[in-house]
């Protein structure tokens, strides 16, 4: 699909120091604006879970229907019905023209095709069917077998396919690296460490189950194993100079192997041991190693090389972890990454804070109480850099070694917004009922909301604490660690999932600044003078800014701007200015915004893509942060989000606007075309004056459902 021409907006449309937009005539307001604000509020009330949390699926590509089912083979479980439902999964998402894609609209991916036509026939699948002719085309096409990255290359070793000598080494003697080393397990990513232990466990072990030729997929092969190509991380700079990484660590990966083949292994023994302590430690108080669906799967493949059976309670845990994620429909089957019911419901707590209900009503009540029951108490990985006591949230229902700054933000962002708003409504309900001389309300019910109040700012301001030790020295922040930037490991063998280290981005960086600012920070205080040189420092030549965990650069502007405006940056700083008229820039036709995950691997064509909700919604919150609210522009996204939106209050969104790791894994929330959306809606209703609609009816239905 091509791109849609972006409307290039009139610069005397910018706000400026001399210029700034008509505001609309008084009340006005697009038609059917309250009524899909109200729509979309109960849809939300009505999807929330009886704990209190709400949890969209979460979607990612064919990668993980085709991994479980390499999982399942290699545990010669390949003929289960759950198999069977995966592999059909597998066949509805092929492409037309013949392999697998990380996302809709995207180009045929090496290595995730690769491992859908693998599985396919280890299900059963005849290599002679037309989809399969197809795919093993496309896949020949593209590079066969030969062009796999190394996780890829572990598969397939896994399954008798290929040697582990081309394979990266992974010796577990990294475990005992020291923390003081340059390179050590905690100067990769969080990500990165809880896949690279138990993959460790499997690389001293080297399982391998050797399948009958017909399951076999020689046909894929263009050269022999032995004459692939070197593996390398995507989209890095060639190096100069007579000293490269890549070189370093391609002879140490030679090194590693000569020494294993000769039994040269002292510390063997000992490594083992200490993986494997590193790895069953972290199964407690999570959700999976991790909580994330690759360390889960490596997990169970390390525990059985180390000998435990299926009974264990450590195989059986991964087992139920798995099983957790698992999708199962009548005749298809996928899997989610991971859950994400701590993101979800901050930002559903936003949404309806911000469409009318307060922290009084049972539905924000509940949400609020379950949240803090979230809040991190033990110390995690995240404590090797950094001095502070534990706070925070994490991403899942249960994840305490791991939780991170964006979780832990988005919280407090929900918490101050939705006091905030509560506070208002209070406000005017008193006047209301001083007027009116109603009964009072129950002093029990008032005792209870204040001591919620209390508990969530204490909360609150303990996690602060946390996220300010969690800056980095650049003045950024990133997800899960401090300082975590260490780019020479990028050259590692195994880093060509291109996320090994988690450095400071825009995005996360905007987003920390709007929660320090609800909690009380101000310019000229370091924290926040050192994040402002970050942001201005990593601004694109365009306006725009790089979005990490959303594409992209809408998503990166976007939250970029509205922690700016919170922080106190004047309408008119040339900085915020920039940031908004790339926004203007690149609104279509339509009135909506979209763009497509193709953005990472090519940067021009930022901006551009399939217009969505949720991209529509974040270049909506922009606008408005950086003061155009009353902007014809954004009166056109708001009448198109009006217009887009179905019966039911939700809206219809095919696209993957979710970054898991840039190049290499997409996602697609699919809440983040609901909640979004109304935030968006909310927020633009408040900002030209209208009071949320209906909020005493709305917060009685709340009410009413939730006693029901």
């Amino acid at each position: 699909m091509s791109a849609p021409e972006p409307i290039r907006v009139p610069r005397p449309h910018f706000i400026s120091k001399t210029t700034s937009p008509q505001p609309q005539a008084e009340n006005a307001q697009p038609a059917g604006l309250t009524e899909a604000i109200q729509q979309t509020r109960q849809w939300l009330l009505d999807q929330q879970q009886p704990a209190g949390f709400w949890c969209a699926e979460l979607e990612g590509d064919s990668i993980l229907q085709s991994e479980y089912i390499l999982l399942l083979a290699w545990l010669r479980r390949e003929t289960k019905p759950i198999a069977k439902k995966c592999a059909q999964r597998l066949i509805d998402t092929q492409l037309p023209t013949g392999g697998w894609a990380m996302y809709p609209g995207g180009a045929l991916e090496i290595s995730g095709s690769v491992k859908a036509y693998f599985a396919l026939k280890l299900t059963g699948h005849d290599k002679d069917a037309e989809y399969m002719v197809r795919a093993r085309a496309a896949i020949r096409a593209a590079g066969g077998a030969d062009a796999v990255n190394s996780f890829t290359r572990f598969y397939l070793a896994l399954l008798g396919q290929i040697s582990y000598d081309q394979c990266p080494a992974v010796p577990p003697e990294l475990v005992l690296l020291p923390n003081w080393s340059p390179i050590n397990l905690y100067k990769m990513s969080a990500w990165s460490r809880t896949i690279v232990v138990p993959l460790s466990i499997m690389w001293a072990h080297r399982p391998a189950r050797q399948l009958p030729p017909d399951r076999c997929m020689n046909e894929l092969f263009i050269k022999p194993p032995h004459e692939w190509a070197e593996l390398q991380c995507p989209g890095l700079q060639e190096e100069k100079g007579w000293f490269r990484w890549s070189n370093f660590f391609r002879r140490a990966d030679q090194a590693i192997k000569w020494l294993e083949r000769r039994r040269i292994k002292p510390l063997r023994r000992m490594a083992l041991k200490s993986a494997t302590q590193w790895m069953t430690t972290r199964f407690a108080h999570s959700d999976g190693l991790g909580a994330i669906f690759p360390p889960i799967v490596w997990s169970v493949i390390a525990l059985k090389c180390l000998g435990y059976d299926d009974d264990s309670a450590e195989v059986r845990y991964n087992y139920e972890q798995l099983a957790g994620l698992t999708i199962e429909e009548e005749n298809s089957a996928h899997l989610q990454p991971c859950l994400s019911p701590v993101w979800d419901t901050a930002i559903t707590v936003r949404a309806l804070a911000a469409s009318g209900l307060t922290i009084g009503d049972e539905p924000l009540t509940a949400a609020v109480d379950w949240l803090l029951e979230k809040e991190v108490t033990r110390t995690g990985d995240w404590a090797n850099n950094v001095k502070a006591s534990p706070a925070g949230w994490f991403f899942e229902h249960h994840n305490d070694f791991y939780p991170d700054v964006d979780d832990t933000v988005m919280v407090m962002i929900a918490i101050k917004e939705l006091l905030k708003h509560s506070d208002k409504a209070a406000f005017v309900a008193k006047r209301k009922s001083s007027s009116q001389n109603p009964r009072p309300s129950s002093d029990m019910h008032v005792d209870e909301t204040e001591t919620r109040k209390r508990s969530a700012l204490a909360a609150g301001e303990r996690a602060r604490r946390w996220v300010q030790a969690m800056q980095n020295k650049d003045g950024g922040w990133g997800a899960f660690d401090k300082d975590n930037d260490s780019e020479f490991l990028c050259r590692v063998p195994f880093a060509d999932h291109n996320a090994m280290i988690d450095p400071s981005t825009p995005d996360l960086t905007g987003r920390v600044l709007e929660a320090l600012a609800l909690w009380g920070a101000k310019p000229g205080q370091p924290t926040v003078d050192r994040a402002l040189h970050y942001l201005r420092k990593t601004q694109e030549s365009d306006g725009s800014w790089f979005g990490r965990w959303g594409v992209n650069y809408i998503y990166g502007t976007w939250q970029v701007l509205v922690g700016l405006q919170g922080i106190g940056i004047a309408a008119d700083d040339p900085m915020l200015q920039r940031g908004a008229n790339w926004l203007l820039t690149y609104q279509q036709a339509s009135g909506g915004w979209g763009e497509s995950a193709d953005t990472y691997e090519k940067p021009e064509l930022r901006g551009q893509g399939p217009a969505t909700p949720s991209q529509t919604a974040w270049a909506l919150l922009g606008l408005i942060a950086a003061g155009l609210a009353h902007h014809p522009a954004v009166e056109r996204g708001v009448e198109w989000l009006v217009a887009q939106q179905r019966e039911d209050g939700t809206w219809a969104e095919e696209e993957f606007t979710g970054t898991g790791f840039p190049r290499v894994f997409y996602l697609k929330y699919h809440a983040y075309p609901i909640y979004f959306p109304l935030l968006a809606l909310a927020t633009y209703a408040r900002a030209i004056g209208k009071s949320p609609p209906n909020v005493e009816h709305a917060a009685n239905q709340a009410r009413l459902r939730v006693v029901g």
